[in-house]
């Protein structure tokens, strides 16, 4: 049933049928378990010629204005409204969110076309003051070239077009290798895009998007390739510190969104019930299968026994199970695998002296699917497992009694992306946000780490630097500038007693 759906979607979403079968790669959901498709992969040879064909695209693509290819942007984001429900479903079917988050992940890619559209006409340069008289110095801002996209399974779609209206505004191709986990929104985002080139009309040359099914030599192709100066990578901290030496040997640039062992701290001030919310959500959300999920959670010793045997409650009480029928908050993980590693850092957790609320699997019809139930754990001191991001429903909860302390916790780990406080203390708010406070690169007061709006930059996650995509003014990874300067008087300035015959 799941499989005759998925077809029926793709379909109306233009991608033709003979690429959804006989293929070396299974497509399968998270939902059941079952295969729902069969998608041919590249080879790296593959993937070098298509990358080539998006080069020639790009050469053609800079020469057009930039508020006309805003316009290409403009007609993406009413081609995802139209098809926002298909699109939205398929997100559900082949990542298992619940509806209203695959749907929220389409509205992000119509609110990144919106932002882009507008940066088309805001591609701004400076101009400088110049120490030479009779001149005026001036930056420029130029298409880059081609741009790669990595993009992981839990946000199929929306981070591609993060990257891709920027880039696409910006005078650059893009060439996209989703996650082997999710190929098929992959195409239908593909599909979707060709819709809107076929309203745009010739300026927009073939070529200018394209998708690498394929594995880690495919995704390496990429990465490697000489014709792509910049490559936005989203994944775990191991893929990227494979990924960034390798385009550091070739001075290509890197946007590195990666894995967040994301914290918060609740204060004595803070509104409990605010808090409670948002922690819920923050963790449970996405089977704790996002990059912003709170997974670790520093509460103050005043409030620690008001907050926590609540949290354990709504931990004890949320509903797991098929996303796509009836009213399931948390849906399954993403495969067996995850399931695996989520048991193993119960196991530490246990064995450092946490007491575990939660983790067991739900059983369900499908043999195949891993629901969940999300786990509170409630640890003596930020210690083994803690330190380490698990890309599962996990919490650990742990006392603290010095703000100093709980700043110095927070920001003792390698990995993160996000942050948030609970507080209606000034002072904490702002030390929080201050560069002694949070060292990630979202930084919240009274809101949970996860979700991030269009318009601010995301990603900066702290041990590698990173990088940043989307908002503000992250458009200028894509482009190059050029410093330029113009002499309009009628000599020539030489340095102080230097001259030259030229008769």
């Amino acid at each position: 049933m799941l499989a005759q759906e998925t077809m029926a979607l793709l379909s109306k979403l233009g991608v033709a049928r003979e690429v959804l079968a006989g293929g070396d790669l299974a497509a399968r959901s998270p939902v059941t378990g079952e295969e729902i498709a069969r998608v041919r992969q590249l080879s790296a040879s593959d993937a070098a010629r298509t990358i080539d064909e998006a080069h020639a695209a790009f050469l053609k693509w800079r020469l057009v204005p930039a508020p006309r290819r805003g316009e290409l942007v403009r007609l993406l984001g009413e081609e995802l409204r139209a098809h926002k429900e298909e699109l939205g479903r398929l997100v559900s079917i082949e990542v298992g969110k619940i509806p209203s988050e695959g749907l929220g992940e389409v509205q992000e890619m119509i609110d990144i076309c919106d932002f882009a559209v507008g940066l088309s006409r805001q591609l701004y340069g400076l101009t400088i003051a110049t120490e030479r008289p009779g001149h005026r110095m001036m930056e420029t801002w130029h298409p880059l070239g081609v741009v790669g996209v990595i993009s992981a399974f839990n946000f199929p779609v929306a981070v591609w077009s993060w990257n891709a209206t920027l880039a696409l505004v910006c005078g650059d191709a893009v060439v996209w290798k989703p996650s082997e986990k999710t190929p098929l929104t992959a195409l239908a985002c593909a599909a979707i895009f060709a819709r809107a080139v076929k309203r745009f009309g010739s300026d927009a040359p073939e070529g200018l998007l394209k998708v690498l099914i394929g594995g880690a030599d495919v995704g390496e192709a990429l990465v490697d390739h000489p014709r792509v100066p910049l490559v936005s990578a989203t994944g775990s901290t191991r893929m990227g510190r494979a990924v960034g030496p390798r385009l550091s040997r070739r001075f290509a640039r890197a946007v590195l969104e990666l894995g967040g062992n994301n914290a918060g701290i609740v204060c004595p001030s803070a509104d409990l019930d605010m808090a409670l919310r948002a922690i819920a959500f923050g963790a449970m959300g996405t089977a704790g299968q996002r990059c912003t999920t709170l997974r670790r959670l520093f509460v103050h010793e005043s409030v620690y026994d008001q907050i926590v045997p609540r949290l354990r409650k709504a931990y004890e009480s949320v509903s797991v199970g098929n996303p796509l029928e009836g009213k399931a908050l948390v849906g399954p993980l993403i495969d067996k695998a995850a399931f695996d590693n989520m048991q193993k850092a119960l196991e530490a957790a246990k064995s450092a002296g946490g007491k575990v609320t939660g983790g067991a699997r739900v059983e369900t019809a499908h043999a195949d699917a891993y629901y969940v139930r999300p786990a509170i754990v409630e640890m003596p001191s930020q210690t083994g497992p803690v330190l380490e991001e698990t890309f599962a429903p996990i919490l650990y909860v742990m006392k603290y009694s010095d703000f100093d302390e709980a700043l110095g916790l927070h920001n003792a780990v390698g990995a993160g992306l996000s942050s948030s406080i609970f507080t209606r203390d000034l002072q904490e708010a702002e030390r929080f946000l201050s560069a002694e406070g949070s060292d990630c690169g979202i930084a919240n007061v009274n809101i949970g780490t996860s979700g991030a709006e269009i318009g601010g930059a995301f990603g900066g996650e702290k041990e590698t630097g990173g990088g940043r995509e989307s908002g503000s003014d992250a458009w200028k990874a894509y482009m190059r500038r050029s410093t330029n300067t113009i002499n309009y008087s009628k000599a020539l300035p030489l340095a102080q007693g230097v001259s030259f015959d030229i008769e």
